[in-house]
């Protein structure tokens, strides 16, 4: 289903300095002068690209845990991480220099989570959580919004989102365990849009969320697929990054799954009528998805699309060590 949208994926764009690799592409953002940023795990930096996929720098080693989440500049050029694995957002300059800090480094917030329950089911892990607890416990996504605040989707051990001053300040917090409105099981992903409002990928809910920027609930998108994350391009197109399921798992809007259903990418416009959406069941076949995770959108309209291809697949054996973990899509 298209609206003249036309994009054709970059084979061997990306040029990868000789011995490194990436198991995973955790995050991905684009600089206002079209330079790609990568966040990757396993090997975990951020790696600078041009926008012809020729290698600028990296930087970042050492400062990561293994389990790093999301990567976005903000309107001031500073560039935000997540990292799940110590329960921070960090704020970076340009050139990686550490301006700020939220969270407790290591230390996670009271929801009642338990780890053992996790396993290779989050529907498991999920039912783990009792409460909505205070900022973090291994957040997943963060959002700059035209105001200037920062919205936090704190997410596999949460199910809430954070608002703050530009700051850090926090301002508020909304969200509890479930699959009511305004409810979540692992809000994954979150972008602001120009007029302020609020999208979060609900992930294991399968749904897009649209909050006010004060948290009100709005409305919901139900046509997603485990939405990963949510990006919005200049011309107001909503691009959806959504993963898989695998035969066994089990949905809190579906049941049980009894056949494997493959990743997929999906464009909305801002009312949420679908405008295109790809992918197959040879997940690693180039334009098609093994774990899309992240995404975002250059000046051009080209699409860049992260994935957690060795979290979700590769360290149980599903697919070969080759398996694509970042794509480019260029639009024609």
């Amino acid at each position: 289903m298209t609206i003249g949208l036309t994009y054709q994926v970059l084979e061997g764009w990306e040029q990868l300095p000789p011995a490194w690799k990436h198991l995973d592409v955790s995050g991905v953002a684009v600089d206002s002068s079209d330079r790609v940023y990568l966040l990757t795990r396993m090997d975990t930096r951020i790696i600078v690209y041009n926008r012809d996929g020729t290698f600028v720098r990296s930087w970042g080693e050492g400062l990561f845990t293994d389990r790093t989440h999301c990567l976005r500049f903000g309107p001031d050029g500073c560039l935000y991480t997540v990292d799940d694995g110590d329960h921070t957002v960090r704020r970076f300059s340009p050139e990686g220099k550490q301006l700020m800090t939220l969270g407790a480094p290591g230390v996670p917030s009271d929801t009642g989570y338990n780890e053992s329950l996790w396993g290779r089911d989050s529907y498991r892990g999920c039912l783990s959580i009792t409460h909505g607890g205070p900022p973090f416990n291994k957040p997943t996504g963060i959002a700059i919004a035209p105001s200037g605040d920062l919205y936090v989707s704190d997410g596999y051990a949460n199910a809430r989102v954070h608002r703050f001053s530009g700051e850090g300040k926090l301002i508020q917090s909304w969200g509890e365990p479930g699959t009511g409105p305004g409810q979540f099981n692992l809000p994954h992903g979150i972008f602001v849009v120009p007029d302020g409002r609020v999208l979060v990928a609900d992930r294991e809910n399968e749904r897009v969320q649209i909050f006010s920027p004060q948290g009100e609930y709005l409305t919901a998108w139900t046509d997603v697929q485990r939405p990963t994350d949510v990006f919005m391009d200049r011309d107001g197109l909503v691009y959806v990054s959504e993963l898989g399921w695998r035969s066994g798992n089990r949905s809190f809007a579906r049941g049980s799954i009894e056949q494997a259903i493959p990743g997929r990418m999906s464009i909305f416009d801002l009312q949420g009528k679908l405008i295109m959406r790809w992918g197959g069941s040879d997940t690693c076949a180039p334009g098609n998805f093994c774990a899309p995770h992240a995404v975002c959108v250059d000046t051009r309209g080209d699409l860049y699309v992260a994935e957690a291809t060795y979290s979700f697949a590769g360290a149980h054996g599903l697919v070969p060590p080759d398996c694509h973990t970042f794509q480019k899509f260029e639009r024609r």
